[in-house]
This record gives C-alpha cells, sequence and structure tokens, in this order.
C-alpha cells in the first residue's frame, strides 16, 4: 500500500525528533520548491530530478480512425530518477 502524506511527516517527524506539523510543513516547503525551480531544473539529491522540457510539434495517428493529426509544441515536466535510488531500490547491478 502506498504511503499518504500523513505517513511520510511520522516517518520523518520520527526519525529527526520533530513534531508532525515541522514534518507537514518541511514536505509542503520541498514540493513548493521544486514547483517554483522545477524550469532551471531541481535535484532532490538521492532520489532524482525534476525538469522542465520542451516537446517539438509532431505527427500523431489517431487511434480509432487511423487519420494522421498534428500535434503542436508543447512543454512538459519530466522526473528522471537519481542512480542511487535506483541502486537501492533495485540492487546495484
Amino acid at each position: 500500500m502506498a504511503l499518504t502524506k500523513s505517513d511520510i511527516a511520522d516517518a520523518i517527524a520520527q526519525k529527526t525528533n520533530t513534531t508532525k506539523k515541522v514534518a507537514e510543513e518541511m514536505l509542503d516547503c520541498l514540493a513548493q520548491l521544486a514547483y517554483e525551480n522545477a524550469k532551471d531544473s531541481f535535484t532532490i539529491p538521492g532520489i532524482g530530478k525534476i525538469l522542465l522540457v520542451d516537446r517539438k510539434a509532431r505527427v500523431g495517428r489517431n487511434p480509432a480512425t487511423g487519420q494522421e493529426i498534428q500535434i503542436p509544441a508543447r512543454k512538459v515536466v519530466k522526473f528522471r530518477v537519481a542512480k542511487a535510488a535506483t541502486d537501492a531500490i533495485l540492487g546495484a547491478s
């Protein structure tokens, strides 16, 4: 089962000997920093990097009709998992 924000705040509070309220504020602050700095890339050491990427315009295909359609250029948010996180989760290869 996935951890909720409350579960994560509880774990942080226990590990850092702070209150759950302080831990929730730290999580909110981290999220806000990520939102504000994603355009320049935002790295969470040991976890990964959030980036804003320009995607080029391209030709796609409607799966129902097979008709070609133009997909316009746009910006997308990407997350790249850090090597340390991959190694910790999957084991070093």
